[in-house]
């Protein structure tokens, strides 16, 4: 609550709205916001391959399902030993099997374990797959 002040002794309320704290309170937000939207991408070491193909859109929340140099399965950041891949898969999407898995592997990746890690997702219902890679003029 303010008062105001004309010199006597009677102190009369201002009715007038401050609104500095509310504009301080909104900048900090919006910093905090700024540095921690970065933060939010997958963020999984992996060596793409490239592509020619033009950039599709991509959904709000996506499923990247990665296949490292090591084999090792990775479900967003976290990761995923192989024989629970189904059960995993089906808790992140909510049992949706029509949502479509973007699936990232590494280069030294060979064809046939990719070929296995599509199979598995295909045996647990997941038949929607993307295949992601770098775009060309991210390279250059």
């Amino acid at each position: 609550m303010a008062f105001k002040t004309d010199g006597g002794d009677d102190l009369s309320e201002s009715h007038e709205i401050n609104v500095t704290p509310f504009i301080d309170v909104m900048l900090v937000l919006l910093i905090i916001f700024m540095v921690a939207a970065p933060l939010a991408t997958v963020d999984v070491p992996v060596d793409l391959p490239s592509s020619t193909a033009p950039a599709q859109p991509r959904p709000d929340t996506p499923l990247f399902l990665t296949v490292r140099a090591d084999l090792g399965l990775v479900l967003g950041d976290d990761p995923v030993p192989e024989e629970r891949l189904a059960q995993v898969l089906d808790s992140a999407s909510g049992m949706d099997r029509e949502r479509r898995v973007f699936l990232r592997a590494d280069k030294v990746v060979p064809y046939g374990d990719l070929m296995a890690v599509m199979d598995r997702l295909r045996d647990a219902g997941y038949l929607r797959i993307a295949l992601v890679g770098l775009e060309r003029a991210e390279l250059e």
